[in-house]
């Protein structure tokens, strides 16, 4: 099975990398989507933000992030950056904004995100596979700083 699913000598991508790539994309989409509804009426986003006593700075923060890092994953481009902030911000918006567990509609979205930052923080440490662009990068430039190979 390992065979089947290894790189071939003519460099044929692997099995594991389009599933890799399937589950980066799907990651990416829901921080995607939400970044560019949010980006799409800023007005009512601040408005939202400020309902909840988060500053301007930090509403174009997460949009920010969002898309940004949203991008970052499912491109595959510092991809283990990417997902560790995603990660993280799942992280704080579970046990910021998704505690009160006698709403079963709250406890559904802390565990979504308990799960979502589960796997953001599996593809971080596994990294973005051979059809990204940090592959892309490692395998043109002959040179790679440590600390770029370490993100790569």
């Amino acid at each position: 099975m390992e065979n089947a699913l290894a790189e071939n000598a003519s460099g044929r991508v692997r099995l594991a990398d389009l599933i890799l790539l399937l589950g980066r994309l799907l990651l990416a989409l829901i921080f995607l989507h939400e970044g560019a509804t949010l980006a799409a009426d800023m007005t009512a986003t601040l408005a939202a933000f400020q309902k909840l006593g988060l500053p301007a700075i930090v509403t174009f923060g997460v949009v920010a992030l969002q898309l940004g890092a949203g991008l970052s994953v499912a491109a595959g481009l510092l991809s283990r950056l990417g997902s560790v902030a995603l990660g993280l911000f799942c992280l704080a918006t579970a046990f910021l904004f998704h505690t009160n567990f006698a709403s079963q509609n709250e406890l559904l979205h802390f565990e979504k995100d308990l799960a979502i930052a589960g796997g953001m923080f599996v593809l971080a440490v596994r990294g973005a596979g051979s059809i990204s662009i940090d592959n892309l990068v490692k395998r043109q430039v002959k040179e790679v700083h440590p600390w770029l190979k370490a993100v790569l």
